[in-house]
């Protein structure tokens, strides 16, 4: 599925709206302040960070700076359009999960992007954490679930109990995590057996044209470039990392957000406002002015389309379940089978053949092999 934002000025004002169409009765218009000015903060208590670690590759501390600034800022809300839309598409799928869920963590919470919309759930208490305190205060918690507001950093242990958990969320957090593989251990050691861990993130096609924008145009200005944009997991990687951190029953999708902007400074503006700016540890902290013009040249050149440029954002989703022990598969018995591999292509033809009679005497047989593999 691909959505597409449209940005659009209004006249006489200096403002800037998005309007998106996500579904009947669903549309989002938002004010722009290009004018606005940045307010930066100062956290103290810098953690030490090992450049020389090939593990790290994102800059925390930076990462905490920025979420600190984005939750402070007065206008906030409006460069939620993209977490609400994907945050709305992740509940969506919690919805889907037919199974009673007492106990939830929202891992990454930011603003309360998938937690105000997941009021139908039957949820008796949900953990909201991020590893912003000012971003988890600004956070909105759903109605009807009673809900705890904790800061946990992602790349520690949780503090929290082992099996403990019914679900975990996570909505466009994980991508900024050094040590990913360690993360997803710690989620499926809070998760209960049979839990559930659904999650968000941007993939490896993201921001694919402000990258290759930023790289001729240093290449041709400066003689060599630098990384402008945080490297992200490819999809192909997903499936392996879930797999080795104990999650079993992967489902893996992804989908395509497609938002127009008038130029690459408005992109980045609003990057900056959603506190997904660049974070990398062995990032260039200046961009030369010519630099800059010139990228904003190349991009409306290369993939402007009217008077504004595209930018894609990849969002991979994913589901991944805690083995229980005590859920047993069997298989069944060698011989048992009532359709050969050789008839499928005639199935519905045999279903038909069969007719009402055929139908029922197969869903009676398919009960009875259940109740009996359930007292096994």
């Amino acid at each position: 599925m691909r959505m597409l934002f449209h940005i659009v000025k209004t006249k006489g004002t200096g403002f800037v709206g998005r309007c998106c169409c996500s579904g009947p009765g669903r549309s989002v218009l938002a004010a722009h302040p290009l004018s606005a000015p940045a307010k930066w903060i100062h956290v103290a208590g810098r953690q030490n960070q090992q450049k020389g670690n090939a593990m790290n590759v994102f800059d925390r501390h930076t990462k905490l700076l920025q979420r600190e600034r984005a939750a402070k800022n007065p206008d906030a809300p409006i460069y939620d359009y993209l977490k609400e839309e994907v945050g709305y598409r992740l509940a969506d799928r919690v919805l889907d999960i037919k199974k009673e869920l007492k106990v939830g963590l929202d891992l990454g919470c930011g603003r309360g992007y998938v937690a105000k919309n997941i009021t139908d759930v039957e949820l008796k208490h949900l953990y909201m954490s991020d590893l912003s305190p000012s971003m988890l205060e600004t956070a909105q918690t759903p109605e009807n679930i009673e809900s705890t507001k904790i800061v946990i950093d992602e790349e520690k242990p949780f503090p929290l109990e082992s099996k403990s958990l019914d679900l975990v969320i996570s909505n466009l957090n994980l991508h900024w995590v050094n040590n990913l593989p360690g993360c997803l251990r710690e989620i499926n050691r809070v998760l209960k057996e049979d839990g559930v861990f659904l999650a968000s993130m941007f993939g490896g096609d993201t921001l694919f044209e402000l990258r290759s924008s930023l790289v001729l145009a240093e290449l041709e200005r400066e003689g060599g470039f630098a990384a402008h944009v945080s490297p992200f997991t490819e999809i192909r990687d997903i499936g392996g990392l879930l797999s080795q951190c104990g999650f079993t029953m992967l489902t893996i999708d992804v989908d395509e957000i497609t938002v127009g902007f008038p130029s690459l400074f408005e992109l980045m503006w609003d990057l900056q406002g959603m506190a997904e700016n660049n974070a990398g540890i062995n990032r260039k902290t200046h961009l030369h002015r010519d630099t800059m013009l010139a990228a904003s040249a190349i991009y409306q050149e290369m993939y402007g389309k009217g008077e504004g440029v595209p930018a894609t954002f990849q969002i991979i989703y994913m589901i991944g379940w805690k083995p229980d022990p005590k859920q047993k598969v069997v298989p069944a018995e060698r011989g048992s089978g009532q359709v050969s591999l050789k008839d499928l292509h005639r199935l519905d033809e045999m279903v038909r053949d069969a007719g009402m009679e055929g139908r029922i005497k197969f869903m009676k047989d398919m009960m009875d092999e259940n109740d009996k593999n359930k007292k096994e």
